[in-house]
């Protein structure tokens, strides 16, 4: 899974990606101190990952893992050659789905590039330009389209999506926020457009407003918007992120409780970018390793076993399921196939969040 950090210059989109990453990129108070993007890995949290391989018990523990993108600053004219304009553009198309920081924060020791602080406008900002961009892909697409419709009627119907696409644009409506077939979210898919991308907004704010986010006029602003376009909101202080980042699980959790928060900002992100992207992870484990594997909702036994190994897909033959809540009861797996609560499942089985799996296969 791929995440583009995206926002206007000096939003703390670097501290914040310093921060979830611990990949040490550079974070200055001006525009444009992000040229290329840079790029973490981070491990998904998974506290059953750590009580599964005490059952087993397992040498190691594998989390499934998330790719961020910490993308450059965007300014309005973008879409144009603007700042970095089309160098950053094509960035953001590489990404699954876009993580916007948000500025919901006072301090005058930090310049912002519009002189003062409005989120929404912020937000429209860089939508615009964004919208701009895929404006221009799509017009030389149609045009390509009209001229090949002539020999391949087959065409025809992403002709029609891309005009309705199109006029959403122009009306300066995102392309997500279409109501699309299954057909046209196939051809749409295949087009890369920025707008059509998923997105979480993340209002940045001050350590004291992270526990008071109610009382933020801003962060209140954002989810207004965001609600308008059906997109998720979280809530975080990067200046908190990069405070906790080098500490210990235990010292980081600690730390947490001392401030009166459940969960640090990664663990609010992750699970927003599963949620909006639909995804879900299942879980193997043995001596050597317990290992957690992330798909799609609704993904079947045999299109899961491929995560792991193609051959396994190949050489399908059943699947043995427990859920993880099921196994933490029992205490091991023989206790849970004793008590009848390990299952036989075939090709049709849909995976579920949490299920512990023993694929059988044979090639």
């Amino acid at each position: 899974m791929k995440l583009g950090i995206v926002g206007l210059p000096n939003v703390g989109k670097s501290t914040l990606f310093n921060a979830i990453t611990k990949a040490g990129a550079e974070s200055a108070n001006y525009p444009f101190c992000t040229i290329e993007p840079n790029v973490g890995m981070v491990s998904v949290p998974d506290e059953r990952l750590d009580r599964l391989a005490e059952v087993y018990p397992s040498k190691k523990t594998i989390p499934t893992a998330i790719e961020f993108y910490d993308i450059a600053g965007l300014v309005e004219g973008a879409s144009t050659g603007e700042g970095l304009g089309n160098k950053f553009l094509s960035h953001i198309r590489e990404v699954e789905a876009i993580v916007h920081v948000v500025r919901c924060f006072e301090n005058d020791d930090i310049v912002h590039v519009n002189a003062e602080i409005d989120p929404v406008s912020d937000i429209e900002i860089i939508n615009l330009e964004l919208m701009l961009s895929d404006i221009e892909v799509l017009q030389k697409r149609l045009a390509n389209a009209q001229r090949a419709v002539k020999s391949d009627k087959s065409l025809a119907p992403e002709i029609k999506l891309i005009e309705r696409a199109l006029e959403s644009l122009e009306a300066e409506t995102s392309v997500r926020n279409l109501d699309l077939s299954d057909d046209e979210k196939k051809i749409l898919k295949s087009l890369n457009l920025i707008s059509a991308k998923p997105v979480i907004y993340v209002a940045n704010v001050s350590e004291d407003d992270l526990l008071d986010e109610e009382n933020n006029k801003y962060v209140k602003a954002v989810k207004d918007f965001a609600s308008t376009e059906h997109a998720e909101v979280i809530t975080v202080s990067a200046q908190i992120e990069q405070e906790i980042a080098e500490l210990s699980d235990d010292e980081k959790k600690e730390f947490l409780e001392d401030l009166g928060l459940e969960h640090s900002g990664l663990d609010k992100l992750v699970k927003a970018s599963y949620k909006l992207l639909g995804l879900m992870s299942f879980l193997t484990a043995g001596p050597m390793e317990a290992r957690a594997w992330t798909i799609k909702t609704g993904t079947p036994a045999p299109e899961a076993a491929a995560k792991i190994h193609t051959d396994i897909q190949r050489g399908f033959i059943k699947a043995e399921v427990i859920s993880f809540d099921d196994l933490m009861e029992s205490g091991n797996m023989v206790v849970a196939k004793e008590k009848g609560l390990v299952r036989i499942e075939g090709k049709d089985y849909i995976m579920q969040d949490g299920d512990v799996v023993l694929f059988r296969f044979n090639v």
